[in-house]
């Protein structure tokens, strides 16, 4: 399910839990195959060409990143969920530094979401991915991927 990810044509991902190395992973996939990327800002380094900027005020772009969707004030999260719903043609990566996997059906924000990544470091040495599929903000097909470090 990682791979098809990183095939996709359209459509909003949600990484939790500071997943940089995933986030990483897809925005050098999508940036090799030539599309346009623009972040808000960059919260880790990526090989190829990315613009900064604000995502609302451009539509220039193919793919799109957004840091900390679920950290903002109520009323960005609102503006957010119409940019998203205007915007289902386009690539967006969200990209969010906690962790949330179960309690995303407290967000409005899941109805727009497709996958969603939660990254959790372990303590007894090891690092879960859980990858979720989402429709209309119900849960259709999950998969969990575990590696030791």
């Amino acid at each position: 399910m990682l791979k098809k990810i990183a095939e996709l044509n359209s459509g909003a991902v949600l990484i939790t839990g500071d997943g940089k190395r995933l986030a990483r992973i897809y925005l050098s996939a999508w940036g090799k195959t030539g599309r346009r990327i623009l972040a808000e800002y960059l919260p880790f380094q990526i090989d190829g060409d990315v613009y900064i900027g604000s995502p609302f005020e451009s539509d220039d772009f193919d793919v799109y990143l957004i840091v900390n969707p679920l950290s903002r004030s109520k009323a960005e999260r609102a503006k957010l969920r119409e940019w998203l719903g205007s915007h289902r043609d386009r690539l967006v990566l969200l990209y969010e530094h906690k962790y949330v996997k179960d309690s995303i059906t407290r967000y409005g924000i899941r109805e727009f979401i497709d996958y969603l990544i939660a990254y959790k470091r372990e303590t007894v040495g090891f690092e879960r991915v859980d990858v979720v599929r989402l429709e209309n903000g119900r849960v259709v097909e999950s998969k969990t991927y575990v590696r030791r470090y």
